[in-house]
């Protein structure tokens, strides 16, 4: 439907523009085969002439930006209304994956093969996650950057070495295509 839909306008479009090339031309042949009439009008004609071509181009171009901008804000829209489907398509086959777990650790006593389950499942939600520009925070032994840290205790005590640096992380966090989506909650040495 929504193919359909651009294909017509991409269609109205191609048209429009057609008409608009096909009277030009119109005009242009025109001025070219009676050069000698547009010599002997008045100037205050040929003026009003101009003025009124300027002014169907101006309707035009003002009419052609409206429905630019319409398109546009309607194409906004539904990105913000579709946008989350290719990240929910994509971490559904880790849903199913789960739902399987579930279903079949009932059917086991071996809690090594449930691990061993999970961790799979983690993995692969990993990869998706990946896949969608989706990346942890390094905490491990990294200097406290406010930018991705958040520190939520401070220890004291712990040596000049650990002054400013990541203790330990109480909460992972996130980046998605450099920009962060989610601090990492760090407890941070003094």
């Amino acid at each position: 439907m929504k193919e359909e839909e651009k294909k017509n306008l991409e269609e109205e479009e191609t048209l429009k523009e057609e008409e608009v090339n096909s009277e030009q031309q119109t005009d242009d042949n025109q001025n070219q085969e009676n050069p000698t009439q547009a010599e002997e009008k008045d100037p205050m004609e040929a003026a009003q002439e101009e003025i009124e071509q300027l002014r169907d181009k101006y309707l035009r171009s003002v009419a052609e930006f409206d429905n630019y901008r319409k398109r546009t804000t309607k194409e906004k829209a539904e990105l913000i209304l579709n946008g989350g489907a290719n990240a929910i398509k994509a971490i559904l086959p880790v849903l199913d994956d789960m739902e399987r777990a579930i279903e079949n650790g009932s059917k086991t006593e071996d809690p090594q093969v449930l691990r061993e389950g999970m961790e799979l499942i983690y993995q692969k939600f990993q990869k998706v996650l990946e896949g969608l520009g989706v990346k942890k925070i390094e905490t491990e032994d990294a200097d406290f950057d406010v930018d991705i840290h958040e520190a939520v205790a401070m220890v004291p005590g712990m040596g000049d070495d650990k002054k400013g640096k990541v203790i330990d992380c109480l909460q992972q966090g996130y980046k998605m295509n450099d920009k962060v989506i989610r601090h990492a909650k760090v407890a941070v040495g003094q």
